[in-house]
């Protein structure tokens, strides 16, 4: 049914009458209706619609006045609820592709100030410096206190290869800090691998995208071609990945597990309520796992460290994640227009709510970077002593390139990245612990 609202209001002012005539009707049609609709709210709705379209310093287009209203009604719920306007429904389409328009930033809103849920990898705002946790404060000249996210949004965005000037509060920083970013096109490429070190490999996911599950399975056969079909262990990295698409996250969790539930969603409605489980194979066959996570690792993310952590597939290292444990439909309006609804809770498998509380990992560290120290030219070894013992096995070269090549390797691997340096470590131990078949 076509409730009558809309042509009430077009015609600039709502009657008591009317706003009457609009419940009552709605109730009238709506069988299922559990309960009345709130009259007296109605009526002063009707009467802020009136005001502003008689007594409001200029006119006000129709439509724009119920956007407005549409907006703030989704706005109040939560801070991921949102109508969609032309611009966002296509922005939110392509950006689950893998490449939009923008800085590169995953954003939310705390104490009227847009917060920066993590940077995505390789993109304008990561390079110029711009950190998980940060809050933005001013945009250019504009004060951010007293916007909407999406007017924030739309602020940040704009023609490639224009400058915005960001400023920032981040803790730990006596002073507000200005960031200068260059617009560009956003094509985020999510999955990257590496070899750490022979048989021990590496993995960072920067986002879950349509296509994240099938380009990490490539990825993970790329590692074990280079270990000659003998990957020991990987380190998973988590860290500042926003999320993204729930299937994909489902997906990647299932490429390590063998049975079991992998996360459960919750709702109001029965299309809200589903089950993932995971199918009988396992890409690395047992060979341990390091996920890696911080506090920019949020909603996808933390599905699979919750699923691996839950099955004690995985371990996990870092610090508490974001805490974004809810699942947002996009619920088409039109062909232009969509409404971005909270629908449901996520819960991992063994039954935890992750929203506002996180994943804590099973080990924790600080956030600390590490630095390459000089070698000390005084620092005395056995063999700058006169008249030492020679190594029978020394052949005068195998020693000195066997430690310099190792020490390369080490450094290579996280020379300056801490969690990374002790994920490695711990990987090779539980390598080293793990039963080989025979």
């Amino acid at each position: 049914m076509k409730h009558k609202l809309p042509s009430i209001v077009a015609a600039g002012w709502l009657s008591i009458a009317g706003v009457f005539a609009f419940a009552q009707s709605a109730i009238a049609d709506d069988a299922e209706s559990s309960a009345d609709l709130p009259l007296e709210e109605l009526r002063v709705f009707a009467e802020v619609f009136g005001r502003i379209k008689q007594d409001y310093v200029e006119p006000v287009d129709d439509r724009k006045l119920l956007n407005y209203a549409i907006e703030g009604m989704l706005s109040g719920l939560d801070p991921h609820s949102a109508y969609l306007d032309e611009d966002d429904y296509r922005d939110i389409r392509v950006g689950t592709s893998g490449q939009f328009g923008g800085l590169g930033i995953e954003v939310g809103m705390e104490n009227g100030f847009v917060k920066v849920i993590s940077p995505i990898d390789d993109t304008p705002a990561q390079r110029a410096g711009v950190l998980a946790g940060d809050l933005i404060i001013r945009l250019d000249d504009q004060p951010i206190k007293g916007m909407t996210l999406d007017e924030a949004v739309k602020l940040m965005r704009g023609k490639p290869g224009t400058e915005i000037r960001l400023t920032v509060v981040r803790e730990g920083a006596d002073k507000p800090i200005v960031i200068e970013v260059v617009r560009d096109i956003i094509k985020t490429v999510s999955v990257k691998q590496r070899m750490l070190e022979p048989g021990f490999g590496y993995v960072r996911l920067s986002q879950f995208q349509a296509r994240t599950p099938e380009d990490m399975l490539t990825a993970v056969g790329a590692l074990k071609r280079e270990a000659n079909g003998n990957l020991k262990g990987l380190v998973l990295d988590l860290r500042n990945n926003p999320g993204g698409v729930l299937n994909a996250a489902v997906a990647i969790s299932d490429a390590f597990l063998t049975s079991g539930t992998i996360v459960y969603t919750e709702g109001r409605i029965r299309d809200s309520q589903l089950k993932f489980k995971a199918a009988p194979d396992d890409v690395l066959e047992g060979a341990p796992i390091i996920v890696l996570v911080n506090g920019g690792s949020a909603s996808a993310s933390e599905i699979v460290a919750g699923a691996l952590q839950d099955h004690k597939r995985a371990v996990i290292m870092g610090q508490q994640t974001f805490g974004k444990g809810s699942v947002q439909t996009i619920v088409p309006v039109n062909e232009r227009t969509a409404v971005k609804l909270t629908t449901a809770r996520y819960f991992t498998p063994n039954g935890r709510s992750i929203q506002a509380e996180g994943i804590v990992p099973d080990i924790e560290l600080g956030n600390v970077r590490l630095t390459t120290g000089e070698e000390s030219s005084t620092r005395l070894k056995e063999a700058d002593l006169a008249g030492h013992l020679s190594n029978p096995e020394d052949n005068g070269e195998t020693s000195e390139k066997g430690e310099e090549s190792a020490a390369k390797t080490d450094a290579g691997a996280a020379d300056t990245d801490y969690a990374l340096s002790e994920a490695l470590n711990l990987l090779k131990g539980l390598a080293i612990l793990r039963p080989t078949s025979t």
